[in-house]
């Protein structure tokens, strides 16, 4: 797979089959489907950006790009996606074979434009904090000091606002350095865009436009009026430690036997409002620290009393929540306008200083046998519709233009397409015109406010017929293909109410073994896959027992956030939540590897499990023994304390360097937390087997193991 992983650190591309089935029969057949798992702004230190704007085909708009054809001597350049034969400008009239232009230098596939020509002086970015107080004092005492370092890593010119929340909503006024003052609003009740700015102010010395909407100051609002409650980060520090310093649990009393009356959906409701009045358009972002489930407002997730307790996955399914039809309206409304808006609502994000400021638009072109099904990934449909849109729709389809309000240099796209060519083409067409063509453009502003046009434009060889086997499995990119299938059923469980995952993912793997697979009729042990296909059905194993799939012991809001995470990584990070990684500590040798297996766990050994959101290090019991006694502080054993402290190393290497922090769990063998570490193990030893060895360990599961599942699957392809 290492050619797989050269490709993406070109482009940020990994693809499931690099070498694409020709006909839409052979693409269904292949059962992975044709996609592309996309990067858009992944950092490259040897990228051109171009001081001036792109040149574009007429027909199609497509960016000039390597793979089109140019006649140097007419000066004209030929579309390869619609053919359209373009005149090159007049600024371009030196090009010639031994002077070209970087957008036509063979490796710069991947390339950005700057134009300070339409270059304007970008707004700064904004901030706003919506602070939840129905939190213990502890906590209160913690997110204080959370905020205000978090302000002082800020750039200095960004905005920042502050809006907390209880039984009411207290929007601060900043900019009145002289006394603190709030503006309130009632809990219970949902509160207007007009209705905010009417209350708040905000059209005293400036009477209010008769006609039109209200958005910033172009449109209605005084910049006096706005830098009352968005203030430079440089200028509100004192007042804003001074809010913080005097901030307190909401007053209002809790009877023992309820909740606290806590108005989240208002809150967020103001913010998004205020936002959209004063800085529509620009790169702001909701930072919403809650402490527990919203109970009053227009959107409340359960009543204040805690005799009812707090929807789960069985009752989502029997459709048996009060609130939730009432709560997805109000959300479904919350994130439309903040897509309109062009603004980002983040929920429990603390560390400030690894977000990036960004917001765009993404679009795609591709040629005309191919068909874009849709993006699974965060992003919003723009409604573009056209001869690229597929009729089958996976995720935000209908559209060739997708908007996106944030987005950093991790933040992948998941793009399906529908290959509608339904004839298989004679040899001589497959031997001259056996190229696909993508190309995928991204605007987007970047962390200094300046506007880029990325344009990333592939080029994949496509095959047909019944010789194409072959060259179809030595294109296969296995990870990429796990990561499109995790994708994929989280959706579907997601959309489709009477959807079994566990059925769909083995009907898949168990199709793709069938037509790819080597062996004789009836025959199970004459079964084989090729090395490219073989490590496929180990992540579709633990695909079907992660918590993407699996979703008991997991409350909704949990499974809600993996599938989120997962859809917005790149495939390394998300081969990681799929498959965790392994490694090994003992005496016997250094850090190595180890199989994801119940095996791997020894009385002398030390293990370090990365699952992605879990870091876990499991002491084997003899080592656990060994810490407790104080071996380690001893002189004598120096070694020992090198062995506990490496894997501790890696682990805040490891979380060092990830966002969102993963949890820790530094646990024992036969300890309560070890749980975190045997969920993940593949179950080759349990209590029903004979497989235990002396210092081991077994899993207390009816899960089948690796060994089993394997087994049932030769049996079931080769019939």
């Amino acid at each position: 797979m290492a050619e797989f992983v050269d490709l993406e650190s070109q482009d940020g591309v990994r693809m499931p089959w690099n070498v694409i089935p020709g006909t839409r029969q052979e693409s269904l057949n292949a059962v992975v489907p044709v996609s592309v798992v996309y990067t858009p702004i992944r950092h490259f230190p040897s990228m051109p950006v171009l001081p001036y704007a792109p040149l574009r085909c007429r027909t199609c708009r497509s960016v000039l790009n390597p793979f089109c054809i140019v006649d140097f001597a007419a000066k004209i350049w030929i579309c390869p996606f619609c053919f359209q034969r373009n005149h090159f400008p007049p600024h371009y009239a030196s090009i010639s074979d031994d002077s070209l232009p970087a957008e036509l230098f063979p490796q710069y596939t991947t390339i950005e434009y700057h134009s300070a020509a339409d270059a304007a002086p970008a707004p700064p970015p904004v901030f706003l904090f919506v602070v939840d107080t129905c939190v213990i004092e502890e906590e209160i005492g913690f997110l204080r000091s959370a905020l205000s370092q978090a302000v002082e890593l800020l750039p200095e010119k960004s905005l920042v606002g502050l809006i907390t929340f209880g039984t009411f909503v207290h929007v601060h006024e900043l900019g009145f350095g002289v006394v603190p003052k709030t503006y309130v609003f009632k809990g219970s009740k949902d509160v207007t865009k007009d209705q905010l700015l009417e209350q708040m102010s905000f059209f005293v010395k400036m009477p209010k436009p008769a006609v039109g909407v209200v958005a910033g100051v172009r449109d209605g609002l005084s910049l006096e009026s706005i830098s009352r409650f968005l203030v430079p980060a440089s200028e509100c520090q004192f007042t804003l430690n001074s809010v913080l310093e005097e901030l307190q649990k909401d007053p209002w009393g809790v009877p023992a036997d309820q909740r606290a009356t806590r108005c989240t959906s208002t809150a967020l409701s103001i913010a998004a409002s205020l936002l959209g009045a004063c800085v529509p358009g620009s790169a702001a972002r909701i930072m919403a620290f809650i402490g527990g489930p919203a109970t009053e407002g227009p959107a409340p997730i359960v009543s204040k009393q805690l005799s009812e307790p707090i929807r789960s996955h069985k009752d989502l399914d029997k459709d048996s929540v009060t609130h939730y039809h009432k709560c997805v309206k109000f959300y479904d409304g919350l994130s439309k306008q903040l897509v309109h808006q062009g603004h980002v609502l983040d929920l429990f994000a603390c560390a400030l200083d690894q977000l990036s400021f960004f917001s765009g638009i993404f679009e795609i072109n591709c040629s005309k046998d191919l068909k874009v099904q849709g993006i699974i990934g965060p992003c919003a449909s723009l409604e573009k519709k056209g001869p690229l849109c597929s009729d089958v729709v996976i995720g935000q389809g209908g559209t060739s233009a997708w908007k996106m309000c944030g987005l950093d240099k991790s933040t992948s796209l998941c793009l399906f397409f529908d290959v509608v060519r339904k004839e298989t083409p004679d040899a001589a067409i497959q031997a001259t015109s056996n190229q696909f063509y993508f190309q995928f453009l991204t605007y987007y502003q970047n962390n200094s406010g300046q506007m880029r046009l990325r344009v990333t434009t592939l080029s994949r060889r496509w095959v047909a017929g019944p010789e194409s086997i072959q060259d179809l499995i030595a294109g296969f990119d296995q990870e990429a293909a796990a990561i499109v299938m995790a994708r994929q059923v989280s959706f579907k469980m997601e959309t489709q109410a009477e959807f079994d995952p566990i059925r769909w993912l083995d009907k898949a793997l168990i199709n793709l073994c069938c037509r790819f697979g080597e062996f004789q009729k009836d025959t199970p042990s004459s079964f084989s896959l090729s090395p490219r296909l073989s490590i496929f059905p180990q992540f579709m194993f633990h695909l079907r027992r992660s918590q993407f799939v699996q979703v008991f012991n997991n409350s909704p809001d949990e499974t809600a956030y993996f599938r989120m995470i997962l859809n917005r990584e790149n495939v390394a990070n998300s081969v990681v939540m799929v498959q965790p990684s392994l490694i090994s500590y003992s005496f016997h040798s250094g850090p190595e590897p180890a199989l994801l297996d119940v095996a791997a766990i020894a009385a002398d050994r030390i293990l370090l499990l990365d699952s992605f959101f879990t870091v876990v290090i499991f002491h084997g019991s003899t080592i656990a023994q060994w810490r407790k006694a104080g071996y380690h502080n001893e002189l004598e054993h120096q070694a020992f304390a090198q062995l506990l402290r490496a894997p501790h190393d890696d682990a805040n290497i490891i979380m060092k360097e990830r966002f969102p922090v993963p949890r820790l769990v530094v646990c024992d063998q036969h300890g309560s937390q070890a749980r975190f570490l045997l969920a993940k193990l593949n179950p080759s030893a349990t209590y029903s087997t004979e497989s235990y060895h002396p210092g081991g360990d077994i899993i207390f599961t009816d899960d089948v193991s690796f060994e089993v599942f394997l087994d049932h699957l030769q049996r079931l392809a080769v019939q």
